[in-house]
């Protein structure tokens, strides 16, 4: 270690990573963050210095565990909270069936591991009714679940504030009496708690004032666990609220850690806004503040230029540094399995419709159901992590019918997306196109031209709110395909109902509405993240 300071950059997750929950287990700290509709479910990611994460992969990789087939978009997992007592690791965690039209369909469940990477026990099914779930564990061995609840009834307040109940493991449920321990603030739409131990008070974190540019992170205490719970008075304790020239915006949903130094550290969710706008292309990301504990026992932000605001520098713990080697630009398809940084949209990837082995070098894809179906995509993506950056891949494919397509996607959900697909036309033959979908409305970008040659590289650049798609029969040569269009579409802003919860993805995809299940395969796939300002 050297004595020179050393700073958190944040962003630590960019990119789609919202509701961080952050445990330390000895030297070892872990963050879960939330995935929503794509599979598996719960990103891990692991760092030992709080500068620098690596992922280590996903908790929910069975059916069993999550079922996301016919989820609505941003439906599916929703804030999960990583705990460990007494040498195992418990995850808690939502599946949401429906939202957004006046009725919530939550399903809470708990699974457990004896190591953070797995395998992770069959679910437990604990409660309905409301989202956010989180774990505590009482100096005294007991277990307490608390989350939000969620009223439908029209004219009532649909945050009407934080349940607990005790949960007991033997008996696999939840046990006793639920209890109102909070009714929340002046801030409203109060979720995301999560309850703490120091001293002689209970500490309960909160989420407060929505998900997007009211977003807060407020606390409140008591001497008992079921409360009352009296709110800081110099609440919030973080947001961006005020201040619209921050980098970063929607700073809330916060969780707690001490480092192995005794240093603390607030984990929170952010957005950062493309410039001159209030849309956010990556989603919803993960950043950490370093906060201290106040002469009269409440948290305040440490060091912090504005009191109350999210910093994009933060003084980093004394830990040693532990550098996270860049993942490579290319991926050649060479493992047996897909590497940690993809995901599949709903479905399970299988051998029925995904594999590295039948043709080995290569991913191969099974068209299945349409880009905007909500069950049965082949849809194989990974996060984009900066505005600037440029994605290529190199695929064959032999349709035989305009109901089969395949190629690149850069999409936010199955409604608004950009789909650079390799098709075949009554008048053309086998050709390139380029098809968007706003809000489900689909519109030729590119019409189809005709391609001979049996390999095509697709690539498109992404620069700030400007996406270029291009096409080559070659890899050296590139032609625009399309115009330049607008990326901001692929925002959490832009989404159906207002808003949506997830974040643009890269996407290889296969789609055969004819039922013949037709292959793509692809060679590989660049991701390549280019400088700023270029």
């Amino acid at each position: 270690m050297t004595n020179e300071p050393t700073f958190i950059e944040n962003p630590v997750l960019r990119g789609f990573h919202p509701d961080p929950s952050i445990l330390r287990v000895g030297e070892d700290y872990y963050i879960a963050t939330s995935t929503f509709e794509w599979f598996p479910g719960v990103r891990l990611h692991h760092s030992r210095d709080l500068r620098h994460w690596r992922p280590i992969g996903h908790a929910l990789d069975r059916r069993s565990q999550l079922d996301l087939l016919g989820n609505p978009r941003s439906g599916g997992v929703w804030a999960p909270c990583l705990t460990h007592a007494r040498g195992v690791f418990y995850l808690v965690y939502t599946d949401v069936k429906c939202w957004g039209r006046g009725f919530v369909d939550a399903h809470n469940y708990v699974v457990t591991a004896s190591r953070i990477e797995g395998p992770w026990s069959e679910p437990i099914a604990l409660n309905r009714g409301g989202f956010d779930p989180s774990l505590f564990h009482d100096d005294d061995g007991r277990m307490w679940l608390v989350n939000m609840v969620w009223d439908h009834r029209p004219g009532n307040d649909q945050f009407p504030g934080i349940v607990m109940q005790e949960f007991d493991l033997q008996q696999r449920r939840l046990v006793g009496e639920r209890r109102w321990i909070f009714r929340g603030s002046g801030l409203g739409l109060t979720e995301g708690p999560h309850l703490y131990r120091r001293g002689d008070h209970y500490y309960l974190l909160l989420a407060q004032g929505g998900t997007s540019y009211e977003h807060a992170v407020t606390l409140a205490r008591s001497r008992r666990i079921e409360g009352p719970y009296e709110v800081d008075p110099n609440t919030p304790l973080l947001t961006s609220r005020h201040d619209p020239s921050l980098e970063l915006q929607k700073a809330g949903h916060g969780c707690l850690v001490e480092t192995s130094t005794g240093e603390w550290y607030l984990v929170h969710l952010c957005g950062r806004p493309l410039p001159g706008e209030r849309r956010c292309i990556l989603g919803r990301e993960t950043a950490l503040q370093r906060v201290r504990w106040t002469d009269d026992g409440w948290l305040a932000l440490d060091g912090a230029s504005s009191p109350r605001s999210p910093a994009v520098r933060v003084p980093a713990p004394r830990l040693p540094a532990d550098p996270v080697e860049a993942p490579p630009v290319r991926d050649d398809f060479d493992r047996g399995s897909l590497g940690v940084h993809y995901q599949t949209l709903r479905d399970v990837p299988d051998e029925s419709w995904v594999s590295l082995r039948e043709r080995p070098g290569h991913l191969r894809v099974r068209g299945r159901e349409s880009p905007q179906s909500l069950h049965r995509q082949s849809v194989v993506g990974r996060r984009i992590q900066s505005i600037r950056c440029r994605v290529e891949t190199c695929l064959e494919f032999e349709p035989t019918s305009f109901q089969q397509m395949a190629g690149l996607m850069c999409m936010y959900d199955d409604e608004n997306f950009f789909y650079a697909l390799l098709s075949h036309d009554e008048r053309v033959g086998r050709s390139v196109a380029l098809l968007g979908s706003e809000l489900g409305k689909l519109t030729w970008l590119a019409r189809p031209l005709a391609v001979s040659a049996p390999r095509l590289h697709l690539h498109f650049e992404l620069s700030g709110k400007d996406l270029q798609f291009s096409c080559s029969p070659d890899g050296v040569r590139f032609d625009a395909l399309g115009p330049v269009v607008d990326a901001s579409l692929l925002s959490d802003e832009r989404a159906s109902l207002g808003i949506g919860f997830t974040g643009a993805f890269a996407a290889l995809c296969a789609h055969d509405l004819t039922g013949q299940s037709l292959p793509a395969d692809f060679d590989y796939l660049d991701y390549e993240e280019l400088p700023q300002g270029r």
